[in-house]
């Protein structure tokens, strides 16, 4: 199904005016361009590494809107109400772009960032794309991690694909932070683990790493996956259990690690390890110091690019 995309192109000083004519319309669903600086409580918050890095802020703005069908008595009281505005603002160029979408094109156009690669032994790829298995690679996990979730060819978490490769053995029963795809989970259970558990804070993971699952022949019986915050929600920890894991994987966000340390902690049994990523560089220490002070040895860390893995184990 095709779609037409509008795009106002106006100045910030009017965003506000065109966007409340605009609901009064019936178009209720707008996204809005600008380089206005972004407050801490709409993105990122105390997080550092979502914090947007934005020009310099130019006074432009741009509204867009989407149609299924084109409506020319509808654009035309959108042109009415733009020029209305200008009569007592200032609206900038005031126009309105029109662009026909082929929805199954914007959709997948994503697609074309996700390729086959290797970690190790170990073959990751799309579900759509054929590929030979390269010498040296004895497994291989095919993904469709969507629009949303994370496909593996990022740092984080080919440094904690890195980690279960080192550390994990046999029969291990495995904890997986964030779960997202299941993408750590399914490596965990290539590599020998005998069960995975699994938290996160989004439903939409679960359809999303059982999925992947079926796509791989791998039991789902074998995981079990939560729905919550495992550092502040008692219920949740007492669900997942404590003391009972030989490995936590945690590719999370430093400072979401760091609420985390204790929960970790008391998840592991005795001489259990924790392998997270997701730090960026200059959080490293603020994970180390927070792994340490709730009781782990760090044993090892490493680093790609600007991201960091820090392993560290239960003494």
């Amino acid at each position: 199904m095709n779609y037409i995309k509008y795009t106002i192109n106006t100045k910030t000083t009017a965003c506000d005016d065109i966007c409340y004519e605009l609901t009064s319309l019936g178009l209720s669903a707008l996204e809005i361009e600008d380089n206005l600086p972004v407050h801490d409580e709409i993105q990122g918050k105390d997080y550092e590494e979502l914090q947007p890095d934005m020009p310099i802020d130019d006074g432009l703005c741009k509204i867009i809107f989407y149609l299924e069908t084109k409506d020319d008595n509808l654009i035309n009281k959108v042109k009415s109400v733009i020029e209305d505005i200008g009569s007592y603002s200032d609206i900038g160029e005031g126009t309105i772009k029109e662009e026909v979408l082929e929805d199954e094109d914007y959709l997948n156009k994503w697609k074309e960032y996700f390729h086959a690669f290797e970690v190790g032994d170990l073959l990751i790829k799309p579900t759509w794309e054929q590929v030979d298995t390269p010498m040296g690679v004895d497994k291989c996990i095919s993904i469709d991690p969507g629009t949303t979730f994370g496909t593996g060819a990022h740092e984080t978490t080919k440094l904690c694909i890195e980690g279960i490769q080192k550390h994990l053995k046999k029969g291990d029963n495995v904890l997986d932070l964030g779960f997202g795809s299941g993408i750590l989970s399914m490596v965990a259970l290539l590599y020998g683990a005998s069960h995975i558990s699994g938290t996160d804070i989004d439903p939409n993971c679960v359809d999303a790493a059982c999925s992947n699952f079926k796509v791989n022949n791998l039991d789902t019986k074998k995981a079990t996956f939560y729905i919550g915050d495992l550092a502040s929600d008692k219920t949740l920890q007492k669900m997942v259990g404590y003391e009972c894991y030989d490995i936590v994987v945690a590719n999370i966000l430093a400072d979401i690690l760091i609420d985390m340390s204790e929960a970790m902690y008391n998840a592991l049994k005795k001489g259990g390890m924790v392998i997270t990523s997701g730090i960026i560089d200059f959080k490293e220490n603020a994970v180390k110091d927070a792994l340490v002070e709730a009781g782990f040895k760090v044993t090892e860390i490493n680093h790609l690019g600007e991201w960091v893995n820090i392993t560290a184990v239960k003494e």
